[in-house]
């Protein structure tokens, strides 16, 4: 079904949980001695919210000096016929080059100007940053010289932004409704000819999509969506770079799971936009975003920037021949700050990547992704022994935003303390469940979903009504599911941008769950993982360690040594890596 182009609607802004403050201690440090509680958990405990902890914390980038002269922007061909330069998607402070956005782990929202040396805050009108799913750079759609914004909010809303600068602000014109079914939305740029950033859908199963802009930014801002092909789920990130041949027209980059990289060069034909893929280059896996930043030096070309998982940064400047690109250079440090980057070509991660703590004394712990593949130094998220005897649960988060929400079951009830400023019960019929999980999304429409299984066996869906308060009917999805004695899952680990789940049976065996999105029938048949799970006391799911917008999983040992495992897309995990000894100073870890 294509999305409708509906009427603009803003939601309010998404309110946190209690004041800021907490204690950052690293894991294995000796424990204060817990307060006396009584051994009945209080449905009604002291929560603090996660520290800020990226607060000042900016990359350090060093991109290619604009040398070359630069070429202004038009729509029109040159004189003689020649092309000129396509017009940057994202430049925001008026010098004809992009600038790069994106959002740090703590949700704030910042641009790098290519004019200045510090990254500062960038405001988008409408709603706080940490509700954005992705920000996609358009370039100048209403030809008042001023580059434009589009933001993917994850129940399906692509709203169109009006007159940004450097600083933000702008004006918010449209909304679309219904782009949930899509696991990625990019501009490539201009594939069409008219000087106009179009846009590109592509669904789970690999359906690639054309929308053309129009230039109606108020009310309908692109035409009618164009089926490019299928057999496009075959990339984990689409890099549109804008025009990398020269003629003024938008090209595209695949890569695939193992790393090859594909280029496709645009044709300016709606019906057919790319030319058959040309192979360009292998070892691309080495980098966890592969980013699309247009001309970087001044020659009139789009160029790349890789990001490592450790956030070192290089350029690749594109060549002149065909989608062929030079020999790469260091380009900065410190961009696993971002947790989103604007206009990247892997479909984003969204709604938890955090790890919940309950310690042996009842004090509740938390830690969240730097995006390198560790974990940050542990933040103490409750009093002292305040969480004693509790069944706390880190969910996907059951609002729209980007932060995890924390759950809890207590006497038959199931509560949420991250629903407004207080705690709030969601449901007084929880008693007979003895698993609750909340991986995300399992019904198609984007918004946070919980899962349980019962003492019977069977396993039911709690569809989210997207603002944390309470549940839809339930769904029983089928029976048998006590062969498990570990359900978890936050997001996708297979790369379809669908939730998923895995499943440990008595034996050892961990199977994986593939997402269908279809809240009737949630999940395709499983297949193996692997043996020898049985190995980890815990399992659990903190969603996106490593910035590729997969979610990975982390074990304990018997020793108490937590581990990582790296999805790798497919549905299966690298090498486990040791992150460090002491966690099994946790009863509960989720």
């Amino acid at each position: 079904m294509e999305p409708a182009l509906s009427a603009l609607a803003r939601p309010k802004r998404a309110r946190r949980i209690a004041a800021c403050t907490a204690l950052v201690l690293s894991a294995g440090m000796l424990l204060a001695a817990p307060a006396s509680a009584d051994a009945t958990p209080a449905p009604h405990r002291t929560v603090t919210e996660r520290p800020t902890s990226s607060t000042g914390l900016r990359p350090t980038l060093t991109l290619p000096k604009h040398t070359a002269r630069k070429q202004k922007a038009a729509a029109a061909e040159g004189a003689g016929g020649a092309a000129v330069a396509a017009k940057p998607r994202a430049d925001f402070d008026d010098d004809g080059y992009s600038d790069l956005i994106y959002r740090t782990y703590d949700a704030e929202l910042l641009i790098s100007p290519s004019t200045a040396d510090q990254a500062h805050a960038f405001e988008i009108p409408g709603k706080a940053p940490d509700v954005h799913k992705d920000v996609i750079p358009v370039g100048d759609q209403t030809g008042d010289g001023v580059a434009d914004v589009l933001t993917l909010s994850p129940y399906g809303s692509l709203s169109f932004h009006a007159g940004m600068s450097a600083a933000g602000t702008g004006n918010s014109t449209w909304t679309g409704k219904g782009w949930q079914i899509y696991n990625k939305v990019l501009s490539p740029g201009d594939l069409t000819g008219d000087g106009r950033s179009d846009l590109l859908a592509r669904t789970p199963a690999g359906e690639l999509y054309l929308y053309a802009a129009t230039g109606n930014t108020a009310a309908s801002p692109f035409s009618a969506r164009v089926l490019i092909g299928k057999g496009w789920g075959a990339y984990d990130q689409l890099i549109g770079a804008n025009d990398v041949t020269g003629d003024g027209i938008a090209d595209l980059y695949g890569r695939t799971v193992s790393g090859e990289l594909y280029f496709y060069t645009g044709t300016g034909s709606t019906a057919a936009p790319f030319t058959d893929p040309d192979h360009v280059g292998r070892g691309w896996k080495i980098y966890n975003q592969v980013i699309g930043v247009d001309d970087l030096n001044g020659d009139g070309r789009g160029d790349l920037l890789g990001r490592a998982v450790n956030g070192d940064v290089y350029v690749y400047l594109a060549t002149g021949t065909g989608g062929e690109l030079a020999t790469r250079v260091a380009g900065g440090t410190g961009m696993n700050v971002a947790s989103l980057i604007a206009g990247t070509g892997g479909a984003p991660d969204y709604g938890k990547s955090d790890l919940l703590g309950l310690d042996s004394e009842g004090t509740l712990w938390a830690y969240w992704s730097l995006n390198n593949g560790k974990l940050s130094p542990r933040a103490r998220w409750s009093d002292v022994g305040g969480w004693k005897g509790a069944k706390p649960v880190g969910a996907s988060s059951l609002k729209e935003t980007t932060l995890a929400s924390l759950l809890e079951v207590f006497d038959g009830g199931l509560y949420n303390y991250t629903y407004m400023d207080s705690v709030h019960r969601m449901s007084s019929a929880w008693g007979s469940y003895n698993v609750t999980v909340g991986p995300g999304d399992l019904t198609g429409d984007g918004k946070g979903d919980v899962l349980t299984r019962d003492t019977d066996g069977y396993l039911y869906i709690h569809p989210g009504n997207g603002t944390g308060s309470g549940f839809d009917a339930r769904i029983r999805v089928g029976g048998g599911w006590n062969a498990y004695n570990m359900i978890i899952g936050a997001g996708d680990f297979t790369g379809d941008g669908r939730t998923d789940v895995v499943a440990r049976d008595s034996a050892g065996v961990l199977k994986m769950y593939r997402g269908t999105g279809d809240k009737y029938k949630p999940f395709q048949s499983p297949f193996p993982v692997g043996r020898g799970w049985n190995t980890y006391t815990k399992l659990a799911a903190p969603g996106d360690l490593t910035g590729d917008g997969k979610a990975d999983l982390v074990g304990v040992d018997r020793n108490g040594s937590l581990y990582l495992y790296i999805s790798n897309g497919s549905g299966q995990f690298a090498a486990p890596v040791r992150l460090g000894g002491g966690w099994n100073t946790y009863s509960i870890l989720n």
